[in-house]
């Protein structure tokens, strides 16, 4: 039965009522937050005070955390005796996040879960300190981030130049929740399991991640030999190797869902592919070929190069193109170089993995220019180098180190599906549509 606090037509099944957040159960307190917490402005001090002195806790602490611990909070700030006093953060109160670019990010709340000594909270965080002992600690970790408060958060905010809330809007939120502690007590803990679980799966991919990275440095620069391979490797230059397709200039704005041709944004490259572009998994922006008409169409096996980058390890990303099916026309945008090997020397899948190369990276940035944004010019890769093992030592190398990106992709699968799992959990107990007692 559908129990959603959007369906206003719901019908209010028995042991339930009807409130002006949706159906709750009968027995459930209703209140407004600032019966429960009595709120204070963060502290604000100049910058010159940050770095020694008492902890503070800050905005992203808040943020990232359903609960605070001494090992969360990395900031230091030199304070009075009186400021200690008045901006204390102890066992128990409840954080929330102040302001923000955006308003769906504003009102996040963690709960101090136990006392850090001579902690304060800093002017980008609001302080809820309880009124009562009406709820538990572990039972605020999650209460106040559910699916109903969070709406009421963000519909209250404001916003000028930045999202803000405040003490007022924040008190005027209604909290549901069960008075039964032990009630509290089984929700919680039925999250916090759910928790630990994406805590664990979270710490395995990292694992995995850093032996695929060793893997691959020893391997693509022949640190590391795999068994029954002993050949000299080659090493040739990039012009050699490739020539350099044109590429289109389009900005952002000339993307859409629709057109001829997907588009290869460098942005993407930067932060959403991998070393691969796999046209079989990854959905892309699409342009009409009428604004593009010069740029050299995607085959796959190139090599696709974001030739500018904000920081010093983006110069020379790169990902190759895999599974382009015939028909399927595609270019590569502003900011990219198309790089295409003159005559067929490396297997499939190798460059992409060989683009993750340190050695690499490290000629990029002896040939790179720029202060704030850094870029590299096809003029100096042309002189730049990349190994060539023998055809068969490639296939062997993309092999092994495809088969850890699996691993990892699974594991990225699982936590997607636990994650989704803990979500619908979350809304469905903190609302009382599930009860555990």
């Amino acid at each position: 039965m559908d129990m959603s606090h959007t369906s206003e037509a719901a019908e209010v099944p028995a042991g339930y009522r009807r409130t002006q957040i949706g159906i709750i159960p009968q027995d459930w307190e209703l209140k407004p937050i600032g019966e429960l917490l009595e709120f204070k402005n963060g502290l604000n001090k100049a910058k010159q005070y940050f770095g020694y002195g008492t902890p503070i806790i800050n905005y992203m602490d808040v943020f990232e955390h359903t609960g605070i611990r001494q090992e969360h909070v990395a900031g230091l700030v030199d304070v009075t005796n009186k400021e200690k006093d008045s901006y204390s953060a102890r066992k128990g109160d409840v954080l929330f996040t102040r302001t923000s670019e955006t308003l769906d990010e504003i009102g996040y709340a963690s709960v101090v879960l136990e006392d850090i000594e001579a902690a304060v909270f800093s002017g980008f965080v609001l302080r809820g300190r309880p009124k009562s002992d009406e709820l538990r600690d572990d039972y605020k970790r999650y209460c106040f981030r559910s699916e109903a408060v969070r709406e009421q958060i963000v519909s209250k905010g404001t916003y000028t130049t930045r999202a803000l809330t405040n003490g007022r809007a924040l008190s005027s939120v209604l909290l549901p929740f069960p008075p039964d502690q032990d009630e509290q007590a089984a929700v919680a803990g039925a999250l916090k399991d759910q928790d630990q679980l994406i805590s664990d799966i979270k710490r395995l991919i990292e694992k995995k991640r850093k032996v695929r990275e060793g893997s691959l440095q020893e391997l693509v620069n022949g640190k590391r030999r795999l068994s029954g391979f002993s050949k000299k490797w080659e090493e040739k230059s990039f012009g050699e190797v490739f020539s350099f397709g044109s590429t289109a200039t389009n900005s952002r704005a000339d993307l859409a869902s629709s057109g001829d041709l997907a588009y290869v944004h460098y942005g993407d490259i930067h932060t959403i592919f991998h070393s691969h572009l796999d046209f079989q998994s990854q959905e892309l922006p699409r342009i009409d070929s009428a604004l593009c008409p010069r740029a050299t169409p995607l085959r796959n096996g190139d090599w696709l190069m974001a030739d500018a980058s904000e920081d010093v390890d983006g110069v020379g990303k790169a990902v190759e193109v895999l599974g382009l099916d015939e028909g399927e026309r595609a270019v590569s945008g502003l900011h990219t170089f198309l790089l295409r090997e003159k005559l067929k020397t490396f297997a499939p899948g190798f460059k992409g993995h060989l683009g993750n190369s340190d050695s690499l990276k490290k000629q990029y940035q002896r040939v790179m220019t720029g202060m704030k944004v850094f870029g590299v010019s096809k003029a100096a890769l042309k002189d730049l180098v990349v190994p060539v093992p023998d055809w068969d030592e490639q296939v062997a190398i993309a092999k092994v180190l495809n088969e850890l990106d699996s691993e990892i992709y699974a594991l990225e699968q699982q936590l997607f599906k636990t994650t989704s799992i803990r979500d619908g959990m979350t809304q469905n107990l903190l609302i009382g549509r599930v009860r555990l007692v």
